[in-house]
């Protein structure tokens, strides 16, 4: 089976407009959740999110490119742009075997939201002509595959807050069995609408801190609420390590393990067995090495958190053995289909400069979260392999491992 590695990356978020901004925000414990000002959130239980704030798409689109795609599109074009311009790719590569691999969880929110509004008030001859492209979660790869001439296979993942994991392994899979020598991944999330946050605020998974938004999103406190709605998007270029190697490229990581599991248990409630078995398939995969870190899913709700540190403990052997583990939705929310590319980023860069970014607003230990979660800061560490996992709503979970070269 044919070596998968990562030779670019990018990033935005709600803490930086590139990776390298983001990063350092997010190692220095930089919170980009406020009160809303996408829309009036006033009559909403819900007032607070991690907004991308002063975008432009006009920067990497243009202005009439704009208005036929999607917020989340812009940010997905943003993030593979820079990762694209990262990976340094030469001029004479087979664009016919380099493909995209998409990932979101719910895609064009915003153009749905906006065109059911004309919808009703002004009937259907005035709904947009690029509603339904600008707003499919596949026309994410379609966008960025027409700006970068890409032939091979475009894929996209629809797997809710695990969209962002699952776009990496199928990218690495389609790497492995020779459908692709690169491949572009790329998953991005704007749902900071409405009926985005009025929806998850129904179903009670959001935090209503909102007299105190800088410490509302809190990963494996006691007193932790719900998650706090992010958006954003992360971009990766996979290529198979002996092309890399001959080229020149230079390589972020390997890829040596992905596991991918199903909960079978409930739409909503993330189960125990679910991610342990997604982790332990991963771990098998990549020849059972000491993990040096472990990226958290970490949503801050009460239950994914307790289940991710039974998981964890489980996999490892009992507390005693695990690592250090934190989670970044503290600094950035959490930006559901575009989370586990954004932390596969982070993790990557995490290898890179040797540091772990902490886990931020800890203040009240749970007895059932009793695992190192870097809350003092972000800390210097020797990282050779490090883990990141994503749950989502019906029970899909993914989970990746990266190996420094």
């Amino acid at each position: 089976m044919r070596r998968v590695v990562v030779t670019g990356l990018g990033m935005i978020n709600s803490v930086g407009h590139d990776k390298e901004s983001a990063f350092k925000a997010i190692c220095e414990g930089e919170c980009g959740i406020d009160t809303i000002t996408i829309f009036d959130p006033e009559a909403y239980s819900v007032k607070i999110a991690g907004e991308v704030k002063d975008f432009d798409p006009a920067t990497v689109m243009s202005p009439k490119d704009v208005k036929k795609a999607d917020r989340f599109i812009h940010f997905g074009i943003k993030a593979a742009k820079e990762a694209m311009e990262d990976a340094n790719l030469p001029e004479d590569t087979d664009m016919e075997r380099f493909g995209i691999s998409a990932g979101s969880g719910i895609g064009g929110l915003p153009s749905i939201e906006k065109n059911s509004i004309i919808l009703e008030n002004r009937g259907p001859r005035r709904i947009s002509p690029f509603f339904i492209p600008g707003a499919l979660v596949n026309m994410l790869g379609g966008f960025v595959s027409i700006e970068h001439g890409t032939k091979g296979p475009n894929l996209s993942s629809v797997t809710a807050c695990a969209a962002g994991t699952h776009a990496i392994s199928e990218a690495v899979k389609t790497i492995m069995c020779n459908g692709a020598d690169k491949m572009l991944v790329v998953s991005a999330e704007s749902a900071i609408t409405g009926v985005g946050i009025g929806g998850f605020a129904a179903m009670k998974a959001l935090s209503t801190r909102n007299d105190d938004p800088k410490t509302s999103s809190r990963p494996f406190d006691a007193g932790r609420d719900g998650f706090v709605m992010g958006e954003g998007a992360a971009a990766l270029v996979l290529e198979e390590y002996e092309s890399a190697i001959a080229r020149g490229a230079h390589i972020y990581g390997e890829i040596i393990g992905f596991g991918e599991s199903g909960d079978a248990n409930h739409i909503t409630t993330p189960s125990l067995d679910g991610p342990a078995r997604a982790m332990k398939a991963a771990y098998k995969m990549a020849g059972e090495p000491k993990i040096d870190y472990v990226n958290a899913h970490g949503t801050s709700t009460p239950i994914n958190d307790k289940n991710e540190t039974l998981a964890v403990k489980e996999l490892l052997g009992g507390k005693e053995n695990c690592p250090p583990m934190s989670s970044i939705k503290g600094q950035i929310g959490h930006c559901l289909g575009a989370a586990g590319s954004i932390e596969a980023v982070t993790c990557l860069m995490a290898m890179r400069d040797g540091i772990i970014p902490p886990t931020i607003n800890y203040e009240t230990p749970d007895e059932n979260c009793d695992l190192d979660y870097v809350t003092e800061g972000a800390r210097k560490a020797e990282l050779n392999v490090v883990m990141s996992n994503s749950f989502g709503f019906g029970g899909t979970n993914g989970v990746l491992i990266f190996k420094k070269i």
